[in-house]
């Protein structure tokens, strides 16, 4: 009998390890068989062993997720695997971790990406590429505390999306790193089922960082935010020439269709006037700006300069207008015939060969649509929001205001935060940008400011925009 007892007891015991490791694979910790000593005989619960009603692979596409790493709604596997390594591991994640601090509404590409592209969502795309520009922050962070390959916390920014460092950007005044270029890493894309690019997503992805307010770089970086506050220009800064060779060299590449610059704050500021310059070359890049600056005291002193000539010029021209009163009166017979001769040879020389670039730049300005994101407690990218002609109704959700240009054309799409009464660290924080609560509101009609700096794209003289039309 004691025999009989003693082969029964090893065989649960065999059985019960065999169906922990069985579920310890396949579902939840939670499901595994709970199993307890009571006056030295086992106790078993087999119906904690088996599957739920529904089977675990009932469906082609549940076998699929299950194989691939989980689906894209309602948590998947990869939540299991996640819970699973916190329990096991029991590892504490830097602060800065992807999975500390990054976005949890945003799933990694997978084999559904190619029926149906997330890539095609805004809020997607604008959750992903804000994920990349935090990354170079990461990256000058790793390269300052000199952090191990296996301990840096920037790649797991970009890795999860199925994209690879190729390329950093660095200014050779300090060493440091101010971005860099991610490229689509099709080999760690097949572990996930997904044979191609999906749909929207970009070949090559040119990301910026802003200032950094650390002892090793805060030099450079004030030094660029001085150089735009006093010319709203940073064409003389050195990481201009680098950022505008190498987004040209991938441009040239992949073409511009396939490539995106972004870029926050400062990075921002960068990332418009270089999408700008090559704009004006004929090479049209997708431009993702978050929380560009907006002040400057070049247009102040700009208008004054003009407001001061003007008047001097009138009060010259006053002065002497006694004086040459006579003069013209005896000459003006001869000149006339003259000046109309030499206006109508002038005007048609000027108009003919100019009208062919008239219609490239206003093809190109249709093509080139920068995305600003903008925070009205941000002060320093706030005056973005400023009214040209009037506002626009405010509407509920997220809308995206369209600014145009005087001839009708669409200049930039600009995004509004309305929200008021932030603290500035929150509001010029990347982090609001892939926030799952985040409404965005269309606040105005037109925008001066980007007018403005969009102005030598458009702007024609007035002859040959009567001509055009």
């Amino acid at each position: 009998m004691n025999i009989a007892q003693g082969i029964v007891r090893g065989s649960l015991q065999s059985l019960e390890a065999v169906c922990k490791a069985v579920c310890h694979l396949v579902w939840q910790p939670a499901a595994v068989a709970k199993a307890a000593t009571h006056e030295g005989q086992i106790i078993c619960h087999p119906q904690n062993l088996l599957p739920a009603k529904r089977s675990k692979f009932e469906s082609l596409f549940s076998l699929l997720d299950w194989i691939t790493g989980g689906g894209r709604r309602g948590g998947g596997a990869d939540q299991e695997i996640a819970k699973e390594k916190t329990v096991v591991e029991a590892k504490p994640h830097h602060p800065d971790d992807f999975q500390v601090c990054g976005p949890r509404n945003v799933s990694r590409p997978n084999w559904r990406d190619l029926i149906r592209s997330s890539w095609k969502n805004d809020k997607y795309k604008r959750s992903v590429i804000a994920c990349f520009t935090h990354a170079m922050y990461l990256l000058e962070m790793d390269r300052q505390e000199k952090r191990e390959a296996a301990s840096t916390v920037a790649p797991k920014w970009w890795e999860r999306f199925k994209y690879k460092l190729t390329k950093t950007l660095v200014d050779e005044r300090d060493g440091s790193i101010f971005g860099a270029i991610l490229e689509w890493d099709q080999s760690a894309a097949f572990g996930d089922f997904v044979v191609m690019r999906p749909s929207g997503a970009s070949r090559a992805v040119l990301a910026l960082r802003g200032t950094l307010l650390r002892f090793p770089t805060i030099r450079r970086d004030i030094e660029d935010d001085l150089r735009y506050v006093a010319w709203e220009s940073l064409k003389g800064s050195v990481r201009f020439k680098v950022t505008l060779e190498a987004l040209k060299s991938v441009a040239e590449k992949y073409g511009g269709d396939n490539v995106c610059i972004a870029g926050h704050s400062l990075g921002a500021g960068f990332a418009l006037q270089v999408g700008k310059t090559l704009a004006k070359q004929g090479m049209y890049v997708e431009t993702h700006l978050f929380n560009p600056p907006s002040v400057s005291i070049a247009p102040t002193l700009r208008d004054i300069r003009e407001t001061a000539g003007f008047v001097w010029n009138r009060f010259m021209s006053m002065l002497h207008l006694r004086n040459d009163l006579s003069v013209v009166e005896v000459k003006q017979s001869e000149v006339v015939g003259d000046t109309q001769r030499g206006t109508i040879d002038f005007g048609l020389k000027k108009w003919i060969p100019s009208f062919s670039g008239l219609m490239n730049r206003s093809g190109g300005l249709r093509k080139w649509l920068p995305h600003l994101y903008v925070n009205k407690s941000d002060y320093i990218c706030c005056y973005y929001a400023d009214l040209d002609e009037g506002i626009e109704g405010d509407n509920a959700g997220e809308k995206k205001n369209v600014c145009r240009i005087t001839n009708g054309q669409v200049a930039a799409k600009l995004f509004v935060m309305p929200k008021r009464n932030q603290r500035f660290l929150e509001a010029h924080s990347l982090e609001q940008w892939w926030s799952e609560d985040l409404e965005l509101q269309m606040a105005l009609r037109n925008s001066k400011l980007i007018s403005r700096q969009l102005r030598s794209l458009y702007s024609v003289p007035g002859p040959q925009l009567a001509l055009a039309r």
